[in-house]
Parts: C-alpha cells; sequence; structure tokens
C-alpha cells in the first residue's frame, strides 16, 4: 500500500518517531440533538479554520524573501553573497584592526558547556584605512556567544553575546577606540531588521481561540429552546431517516475491522464505562504528535531538545505512555468483571504487544526508495516497539496481582484512604526494584573511554572530551546489544552537539522508565474507578500525585536544565523526565475530569474523536505523511508560515477523519 511513497520517506528516517497509546473503541454514540448538532458543525468549523489559516499564512509578498535576497553591503564582494535558509540571519563581520588577522568562534547559548567552532576568517584588508569584510550565515534559533581571536597569537579579542533575528542583516564592527586607552570594540550595527518569524504562531493561535469560541457560542445556542427547536424542524426529516437506517442497517463496520474480537476463544471485547477525560487526553497528545511530526511549522520549540530540557515536543510520547497505563487497569478490570480467565487475558495481552512491535518495525524503517531494505540495517527500537514492551510489562504485572476492585465504600470503615496504593504494593515493589536496576546501571556501569555515570551528550559537550560518549550507559547498552547499525542513527543531539556516533531515543534502558510512567498512568486509572461518583477524592489524589512528583522532579533537577543531579532528558528518558510529565499528566487529568465528565461543560469535542481511534489515526499520519492532502509542494521552502500552514490543515484533517470514523462507527483496534 505504501510501497509507492515518495523519496522524501527516506528522509523522514531522520526524525524521531512518537507513538500514541492505545485506543478504545465506542459502538455507543448518542445523547442531546444539541451535542450531536455541535459535533457535526465541528467538520465545518476544521475546515473554515484550515482555508482561513492558508488564507492568513498564505505565501505571496512575504518578508521572507525581501530579507533573504537584500544585498550585501557596498564593500562586500559578490562572490561573498551568503544565501540564507530558514532561522538565519546574514552577519557580515569587518576587521578594521590594522595588521590584525581575526577567527570568528561561534557557539549557541542552548549548547552546554560546548567548545566553539570555527565560523570564519577575516584578514586584514592590507590597505591601512580600509576594512576587510567577511559574510557569513548565522543561527536565529537560540542566542549567539561569538569570540573573536587574533589568529596569530590565539589570543581574545573580544567577546559578545547576542540574538539574531531571522532574516535579519547585521554588521559587526571590531574597532580600535582612542580614548586615551588602546582598546577594541566590538559592536553590533542591525543593517535591516529582522522579521516576526513568530507571526504565523499568534495567528494560527488566534484562529484557535476563534474557533472555541464559535463552538462555545454554537452549543450555548442549541441549549435555548427556541432555537433548539426551529433547528429540530428544519433536521428532523433527515434525522428520522438518518436514525432508521442505522437501526435497520448492516451490523457495525467497526465488527469487519475485527474490533476486539479476537481467534482462538479470546475474551469478549471490554466495555468499562466510558471516562471522556480519558479519551480527550489521548486525543490531545495525538494531535500534537501528529503536528509535531509533520514538521510544527519547522520552529525549535516544536522539535525535540538536543539534550536536556523539555520542547513542546517532548511532551507527547510520555503523555500516550502514561495513558496507556490508565487505560490497560480499565480495560483489564472491565474484561475480569465479564468472567475471562487470567490465561485467556495473557493471551491477548501477548498478541497485542507482538502486534504494537511488528508495526513499529514497519513504520520505523520505510525503505522504499532504495530498494529491498537489507536486514545488516534493520532499525530494532522504535517508538511502538517500546510501547509494545512496555504495555506487555505493565499489563502482565496487573494481571499476575489482580483483585477485585472494591465497591463504592464512602461509608464503609474498611475502605482505606490510600486504598489504590495499597492495594498495589507487590506492583510498586516491582517498580521500585526496576528504578533501582536503572540507576543503578546508568551510574555505575563502567562505559569503555567514557566516565562511569555519564549523562552527556558526547560530540562537542563537555568541552569535546567524550565525543563518543554519547547517551553513557544507554548509549552503550543499545550499541553493545542491538549494533551500531541497528539503532537511530540520526539523534537530537547531532543538531547542536555534533555528535557522530549512533543513538536511540526508544533503547533498551530508557524502556524501564517508560515502564514506571505506565505505572503512574495505572495509578491514575485506579483513582478514577477506585474512588468512581466521588469527585472530591478523585481531585485531591490527583493534586497530590502532580504536587508530589513536581516536588521530585525539584530536587532532581535543582530547578536546572543542567545543573541537577538528574536532568530531565528525553533522549535518555531519566527518571526527572517522568516525574515531570506525569506530573503535568495528573494536572491535566485534574482538570479535564470536573470539566468533561463530571459538569459536561466541555464534551472533548474535537479532541474525543481522534483519542478514540489513536492507532488509526497514528498508523495512517505515519504512512500517508508524504501524500496530498497532508503535504504539497511549498512556493517558499524558507517560509514558517508555508510550513505551518500545511501542517495545521494536516492535522485537522485526521481530526476530521477521527469524527468520520467516530459517526460511521468505524474503530481499529489491536
Amino acid at each position: 500500500m505504501t510501497g509507492a511513497r515518495p523519496c522524501a520517506a527516506e528522509e523522514r528516517r531522520s526524525r524521531e518517531r512518537r507513538s500514541c497509546g492505545g485506543a478504545a473503541a465506542e459502538a455507543a454514540a448518542g445523547g442531546m440533538d444539541g451535542a450531536r448538532g455541535a459535533g457535526r458543525a465541528l467538520a465545518a468549523l476544521l475546515l473554515a479554520a484550515s482555508v482561513l489559516s492558508a488564507a492568513l499564512l498564505a505565501p505571496g509578498g512575504s518578508p521572507e524573501h525581501g530579507a533573504e535576497a537584500a544585498p550585501p553591503r557596498a564593500d562586500l564582494d559578490k562572490k561573498r553573497h551568503v544565501e540564507l535558509k530558514m532561522d538565519q540571519a546574514l552577519l557580515l563581520i569587518h576587521n578594521e584592526l590594522h595588521g590584525t588577522n581575526l577567527t570568528v568562534y561561534w557557539n549557541s547559548e542552548r549548547c552546554y558547556h560546548c567548545s566553539f567552532q570555527v565560523l570564519v576568517n577575516v584578514s586584514w584588508s592590507g590597505k591601512p584605512g580600509k576594512a576587510s569584510t567577511a559574510a557569513v550565515a548565522v543561527s536565529t534559533q537560540h542566542g549567539s556567544i561569538l569570540q573573536l581571536n587574533d589568529t596569530v597569537e590565539e589570543k581574545e579579542v573580544c567577546r559578545l553575546e547576542y540574538k539574531f533575528g531571522e532574516f535579519g542583516n547585521y554588521s559587526l564592527l571590531v574597532k580600535h577606540v582612542h580614548n586615551g586607552v588602546n582598546e577594541i570594540a566590538c559592536d553590533v550595527v542591525v543593517n535591516k531588521n529582522p522579521i516576526d518569524s513568530n507571526l504565523p504562531v499568534c495567528v494560527a493561535f488566534l484562529i484557535g481561540v476563534a474557533i472555541i469560541i464559535a463552538v462555545s457560542f454554537l452549543r450555548f445556542l442549541l441549549s435555548l429552546d427556541d432555537f433548539h427547536n426551529w433547528i429540530s424542524k428544519a433536521i428532523n426529516s433527515r434525522e428520522t431517516d438518518r436514525l432508521i437506517n442505522s437501526e435497520l442497517g448492516s451490523p457495525s463496520r467497526a465488527d469487519s475491522l475485527g474490533g476486539d474480537t479476537q481467534p482462538g476463544g479470546w475474551c469478549p471485547p471490554a466495555s468499562p464505562p466510558r471516562l471522556r477525560c480519558v479519551d480527550t487526553f489521548r486525543g490531545i497528545a495525538l494531535i500534537l504528535m501528529v503536528f509535531v511530526n509533520y514538521g510544527g511549522g519547522k520552529y525549535w520549540y516544536f522539535k525535540h531538545s538536543s539534550w536536556n530540557g523539555l520542547t513542546v515536543a517532548d511532551l507527547v510520547f510520555p503523555w500516550f505512555v502514561f495513558i496507556m497505563g490508565s487505560s490497560i487497569f480499565l480495560s483489564m478490570t472491565s474484561i475480569l468483571q465479564r468472567g475471562c480467565s487470567k490465561l485467556k487475558l495473557m493471551g491477548k495481552i501477548g498478541w497485542r504487544s507482538f502486534l504494537l512491535i511488528c508495526i513499529g518495525m514497519f513504520i520505523v524503517n520505510p525503505n522504499y526508495c532504495l530498494g529491498p531494505l537489507s536486514w545488516d540495517k534493520v532499525r530494532i527500537p522504535g517508538v511502538l516497539q517500546r510501547l509494545g514492551v512496555t504495555y506487555f510489562v505493565v499489563a502482565v504485572l496487573e494481571l499476575i496481582f489482580a483483585k477485585p476492585v472494591p465497591e463504592s465504600c464512602a461509608s464503609e470503615r474498611s475502605c482505606f484512604s490510600l486504598r489504590d496504593i495499597i492495594f498495589s504494593w507487590p506492583q510498586w515493589l516491582f517498580i521500585l526494584m526496576l528504578e533501582g536496576i536503572w540507576l543503578g546501571l546508568t551510574f555505575f556501569l563502567p562505559v569503555p573511554g567514557c566516565p562511569t555515570g555519564y549523562l552527556g551528550p558526547g560530540g562537542i559537550g563537555d568541552l569535546g572530551k567524550y565525543p563518543n560518549c554519547t547517551g553513557g550507559a544507554a548509549g552503550y547498552i543499545d550499541r553493545l546489544l542491538l549494533g551500531d547499525d541497528h539503532i537511530y542513527q540520526h539523534p537530537s543531539s547531532a543538531v547542536l552537539y555534533h555528535t557522530e556516533v549512533a543513538y536511540d531515543p526508544e533503547g533498551i534502558l530508557g524502556t524501564i522508565n517508560s515502564i514506571v510512567m505506565a505505572f503512574l498512568g495505572v495509578q491514575a486509572g485506579k483513582i478514577l474507578l477506585y474512588y468512581k461518583d466521588q469527585t472530591k477524592d478523585i481531585l485531591i489524589r490527583f493534586t497530590a500525585w502532580c504536587c508530589f512528583l513536581g516536588l521530585i522532579s525539584i530536587a532532581l533537577t535543582k530547578i536546572s536544565e543542567n545543573e541537577g543531579f538528574i536532568p530531565i532528558n528525553k533522549n535518555l528518558w531519566s527518571i526527572s523526565y517522568v516525574t515531570t510529565l506525569s506530573s503535568f499528566a495528573f494536572f491535566i487529568l485534574l482538570i479535564l475530569y470536573p470539566i468533561v465528565d463530571v459538569k459536561g461543560l466541555w464534551t472533548g469535542t474535537p479532541f474525543f474523536y481522534p483519542g478514540m481511534n489513536s492507532i488509526l489515526v497514528y498508523v495512517g499520519h505515519e504512512v500517508f505523511e508524504n501524500y496530498f492532502p497532508f503535504q504539497w509542494k511549498l512556493g517558499d521552502n524558507q517560509s514558517h508560515k508555508e510550513h505551518l500552514t500545511q501542517n495545521i490543515v494536516a492535522s485537522a484533517l485526521w481530526v476530521l477523519i477521527a469524527y468520520i470514523l467516530y459517526k460511521k462507527k468505524v474503530f481499529w483496534k489491536i
């Protein structure tokens, strides 16, 4: 089906893959007529938003072109003209120092303890009173650190920090200052103002706010009796026909896809009471994942961090793992209550894990443009592979120690305030043992040529002392057990830290902490089920877990990106990364549960729909990434706004597809 994908698919292998947790199908789709009317209006609003985004962010008269094509200063030789790309600015370095050749070094402020890299050499012009000039492109994503040295004496002349703007034109004047003291001044002058590259994001945000207001206003109108009756009369005939067809028509198409029905007499599908906040949370993470996977407008904060720290893209995968854990407990409890044996459920768990791993192997190894894929180059780890392993371990752990969920016991003395934790002490003991293994291997495993307990990126980090130590023990274990050719070849650390060794962010050691994160999601599921109909108790426990995990993160990181005991790191899946993202997840559930499930102030639209069909949306967005209408040829490939328009439209289309499938009761489960 995907053999004809264009060669851009090969380029896609250089981007990390994110995933989503398992989806659950919901066959019942009913509710008030007003809610159905608002749902139908969603499709029109999404299409309108896409068209409006395209209109407001469309190419034509783009200031980027003017900045990129801006001619250099008169004294700049045409051969030295620099063609700017996205997130770059033009810097003209004027050397007015008599008899001195300069070497300009550059570093990013986000590159922690990095050695300086040579940017350009600026020789003396050879003529007194005339400056020599060199033109160079500098990055505008983060602040730059420039150091100018005397080329011959290797002595620092000056050093400065500056945040350049995209497609701006700047001059760096290096000259003597005659103020009685022989000093050298390095001054930055703006020749042409940069563009506001974040403006398209602001426009898109305003469009999103407008959609929220429009949907809220529509729901308000539908809540009015007069307006509701008028709408009902207008659509009564069509609605009646639809209901008759749905009652007398063929069985649900979900059955044709298999649903939860499995061969070999496996257990009947679970029918747990739907918690829309869980599906909504999954949908939020899923659509955010689609957006960042499609490029996120090529903004740095929609890409993964080079090493330590957090960006928007770093939030997606852990939240899927967390929600997967919640879904594991909710669905497993329902299946066991229906009388399914643990042995049959064990087979179902193993089958689903196997399918996740197989689908993951298919997705992370697209080799359509290079002919048949060689087994010597197959990447083994991946997002779905890690989800499959994590799902298997956590589900089996819960199955082995499964206990009947106590009924509502608000008035029973036998009910403990911490029963959701106390009843799970064997599982917690196992999880703590796993975390002890991660800590032991990370900080005490000897790695040849690297300091024990190294957590750095290697490359030019740590002043270039450990160039081949990327990831420390985590990278070493993957290279030792899997081999260099079977792990990710283009890690995000290569962007800033210029690492040259392979490193897989979905490697073996990090899987331990993904299991820990999934189990924290199980804990959230237990809170929702153990204390059902006790909203206050649920919110108190969500708040407590949010604060507790947040305090652990503060202690581990010292509220610092790089100076903590264990920094937040997505590539390593450090324990501080897990506690921080789990704290965020509990906070989101703290907001969503009362709004969506208790008060009904929000139905979860539109995120609820992709959350109900997450596997289909995830696999579909990966397979059809390079196909129209999810991607098309841009007028200006160096324009943030064109990329942003394309990615917003593609994400909105997957929401629309999920909505249509939901209405037709088409769900894909594994």
